[in-house]
């Protein structure tokens, strides 16, 4: 017996039973539902049901009863007719690579939206879909904090990532807008620990440069922790000097610091969320323990590997304890977390700021440069400048029903 195939597409007003009446009528005729999709936007529906059916009486007389069908529930209906060649086509599509796009900012622009999507387009590759993640955003009460996301799944095989990449950062640069682009695989979609450096990071200052003003010598202490977050300088050596420089500063003054810690944006959100969702978070630190204890506590994290201070007579001595915590270290200890808790390498997740950060940031399987310099961002994987720290979540796939579902 001979078929055929028809797409039909359906707009209009949504309504209660819409959906079901229209696939009662295709029922009623045998029809084979091959695919089905469904966009709402501001209650306009946008419907779309590819289906098969025997060829002939049972062709014209379903085509009919839509037709009156779409009359008595006031909505607009399309057939197109597919053949099989076409429909064969389509299938075989399914096999190429698949992708995910997110874009965030403060506010999303048409301009934006098309200089991506038209890098899309120039590389072949197709958009499957679009969806929104943030909640939608009122026109008369202002939002003290700004956010929109949008993530594209896209289809297609890329000839050079490096370029597609190369644009995506251009696109970046020029209006204010983060761009991820991650591979959609049963990894991006399982992701179960997120390690974060502390400084610049989880927390809003360098604590060494605070200790270091109320030590005397702020001055020298910053120029030295800039060269080392720049790249110019070897962290291990950076570290030893800043350390000699703080020697005799009181203990009670660690204390001081550590409650008044300016907590990043958005973080508190992120790591709630993160916990509700049973995701192991750490804090992987060039800082100091002594700080980094302190927010696991105040945050609920998992894991703290960071410096440890050298105290005598309650005063630091201008040693530390144990091995120094640079780069490679982090990236070490980010692989160490991940086999004790059974976690594939590629389900990890590193957030960073400065160049010590780039180890862990390049060995997870997500990388992400937040508000950092630019030697990081060039060699980042994907890159946080827009928004706080809880922008991490639109990057994982979350919508805000899902964060604020856990955050009430």
């Amino acid at each position: 017996m001979s078929h055929d195939i028809f797409l039909l597409n359906i707009s209009g007003q949504d309504k209660p039973g819409l959906t079901a009446a229209l696939t009662g009528a295709l029922s009623d005729y045998g029809a084979k539902i091959l695919d089905i999709g469904q966009a709402n936007i501001h209650e306009t529906l946008s419907l779309g049901i590819l289906f098969q059916i025997p060829a002939g009486e049972k062709s014209a007389g379903v085509l009919k009863d839509l037709l009156f069908k779409s009359y008595e529930l006031d909505i607009q209906v399309k057939f197109s007719p597919i053949s099989n060649e076409d429909y064969e086509n389509w299938v075989n599509l399914q096999g190429k690579d698949r992708y995910i796009i997110t874009l965030l900012g403060e506010q999303l622009t048409a301009q934006q939206i098309s200089a991506v999507t038209d890098v899309v387009s120039i590389n072949g590759l197709n958009i499957d879909s679009i969806k929104r993640l943030t909640g939608r955003t009122s026109l008369i009460h202002q939002d003290e904090y700004k956010r929109a996301s949008i993530q594209l799944s896209i289809r297609g095989k890329i000839e050079n990532k490096e370029q597609l990449t190369e644009s995506f950062m251009k696109i970046s640069e020029q209006m204010d807008l983060d761009i991820a682009f991650q591979e959609d695989n049963m990894f991006r979609r399982n992701r179960r620990l997120v390690c974060f450096d502390m400084d610049s990071t989880l927390i809003q200052t360098e604590v060494i440069d605070e200790l270091a003003d109320l030590a005397g010598v702020g001055d020298e202490v910053r120029a030295i922790t800039e060269s080392a977050m720049r790249g110019e300088l070897d962290f291990s050596e950076s570290f030893k000097k800043r350390m000699k420089l703080l020697k005799g500063l009181k203990e009670s003054t660690l204390n001081e610091v550590a409650q008044q810690l300016p907590i990043t944006k958005g973080a508190r959100r992120l790591i709630e969320t993160l916990r509700s969702y049973g995701y192991k978070t750490a804090i992987l630190s060039g800082g100091f323990t002594y700080f980094g204890n302190y927010l696991k506590e105040e945050l609920g994290m998992d894991y703290v590997y960071a410096n440890q201070l050298e105290i005598k007579n309650g005063e630091l001595t201008g040693n530390y304890i144990g091995e120094i915590v640079d780069g490679s270290k982090k990236a070490e200890y980010l692989k160490e977390i991940a086999q004790k808790e059974g976690i594939d390498i590629a389900q990890t997740i590193a957030v960073g700021d400065g160049a010590n950060d780039l180890p862990m940031l390049n060995l997870a399987g997500l990388g992400i440069a937040f508000h950092a310099k630019p030697k990081v961002q060039e060699d980042a994987q994907s890159a946080i400048n827009s928004i706080g720290l809880d922008g991490v979540l639109y990057f994982l796939g979350f919508h805000d029903r899902h964060i604020d579902l856990m955050n009430p």
